[in-house]
């Protein structure tokens, strides 16, 4: 199944941390030590937002690591055409909050990048500098870049949760941001040429198209924000940390709003947890649809023959509760069980656009007591279809709640979301999100 050029735009076009340590500086790799400005800000609500992005390469930069520990170093590769730039940690949940500055470090342009068998890569790049994260609690950071010409551009880190015992998982969908990334000219979708250019393989050793962020902020960030609003415990990991034994004894895991390239291992953790009684949220739709191979940094996927469809011998379904189903998807998302203790408290029942970009349904592989909460009238370009919203109990005692639509989400944010959504949406989707996170924090879900 192609996605054309059109998925991009679209995806594009979708759609506040707690108290952290006081700001420090960090040791350039290149260059001196640097000491930190004559009255460096506290942790406290930041401006943290891109202001000018200015030319395409003024500056842009990528992490060596995808994750750390709290207290783990990660080094930073940074090519900017400015004589200076400065590096800026933003801690990113209810509150965002500067953590950390670099102080000003010299500029230095590296080399172009290159193209090992179609997939671009930045991995010879120099580095410059190391940042620390000793006092930087749990959570999802953007760095943002500053030249001193103006330009700006984030680069995204999680400081993983050593442990998830007890706790609602939040996990940032890595992978996913990896396989959309055009940055050098080449994604899993398009290259020179258009689709027929596009590479079987991509690489985290690069930096991030457009902001550098642009689908962390688009279908994760109004989640994150509001699940640190609730109070229930959480843990933070990427979808590259879901290895074996990551989620022993965690209480739910939530997929954000776009989840779509799962390794083996990535389903097996989440599946070994589910069997365990640990709750699955899935906020978006089309997840877990591209089966993909890992080694490393970089991600495998030839959709002619290495790169199969996960519904060809392991459906999705069977885990999420239902299918990918349609693009582009544009419809008014309709409530059909309001009694349902997920939508306890929320008001309204149909919201116009709210149903899109990309939707799901239930499918002939869906789990036998798999219950339609939401079933929404969609057309896909054309054709007749429709999006539901899904809840199953799995054997072992979890619940399991998959929203159905690639904008719930961006729903969170009412209006601003764009596409037709209106400002209903906003506390309709942020109440349900609250009753599902609330109750998978107690354990087991199961039937009401």
């Amino acid at each position: 199944m192609r996605k054309s050029l059109v998925v991009l735009f679209l995806l594009a076009t979708a759609c506040g941390g707690v108290p952290a340590a006081p700001v420090r500086p960090s040791p350039s790799v290149t260059a001196p030590r640097v000491t930190p400005p004559a009255d460096p800000p506290a942790a406290r609500p930041a401006r943290w937002r891109i202001t000018e992005r200015g030319a395409e390469h003024e500056i842009e930069g990528y992490a060596d690591r995808v994750s750390v520990l709290p207290g783990e170093r990660f080094r930073m590769r940074v090519s900017t055409t400015a004589p200076h730039f400065t590096a800026y940690a933003f801690r990113m949940g209810a509150r965002p909050a500067e953590v950390w500055r670099s102080g000003r470090l010299p500029g230095v342009r590296q080399a172009p990048p290159q193209t090992v068998e179609g997939m671009v890569t930045a991995a010879h790049w120099k580095p410059s500098l190391t940042v620390d994260t000793t006092g930087w609690r749990e959570g999802a950071y953007l760095v943002r870049l500053d030249a001193s010409t103006g330009g700006q551009r984030y680069v995204p880190i999680t400081v993983r949760s050593a442990s998830t015992t007890g706790r609602v998982v939040l996990v940032n969908a890595v992978t996913t941001w990896q396989a959309y990334n055009l940055w050098g000219g080449r994604s899993l979708y398009q290259g020179p040429g258009g689709f027929d250019g596009r590479s079987r393989k991509v690489t985290f050793d690069r930096p991030y198209d457009t902001s550098g962020a642009r689908l962390f902020l688009d279908f994760e960030r109004s989640a994150i924000a509001l699940a640190e609003r609730s109070g229930v415990p959480l843990a933070y990991l990427t979808s590259l940390d879901l290895r074996p034994g990551v989620l022993d004894g965690a209480r739910a895991v939530v997929s954000l709003g776009h989840d779509e390239y799962w390794s083996p291992g990535m389903r097996a953790a989440v599946t070994r947890a589910r069997d365990a009684g640990t709750n699955l949220a899935f906020l978006g739709a089309n997840a877990v649809y591209w089966r993909i191979g890992l080694y490393g940094r970089m991600i495998m996927c030839d959709k002619e023959t290495q790169c199969p469809l996960w519904r060809a011998s392991t459906p999705e379904s069977e885990l999420v509760g239902q299918q990918y189903d349609c693009f582009p998807a544009e419809a008014t998302y309709v409530v059909s069980r309001p009694g349902h203790w997920i939508f306890e408290g929320t008001r309204g029942r149909r919201f116009p656009g709210l149903a899109g970009v990309e939707t799901d349904k239930v499918s002939t592989d869906s789990p036998r007591n798999v219950k339609v909460l939401a079933h929404s009238p969609v057309d896909c370009g054309g054709r007749a279809t429709s999006s539901d919203s899904t809840y199953y109990t799995a054997p072992g005692g979890a619940g399991v709640f998959a929203s159905g639509t690639m904008r719930w989400v961006c729903g969170m944010r009412g209006r601003r979301c764009g596409h037709g959504v209106t400002k209903a949406a906003a506390p309709f989707t942020r109440h349900a999100t609250r009753n599902i996170l609330t109750r998978f924090a107690q354990g087991p879900a199961g039937a009401p």
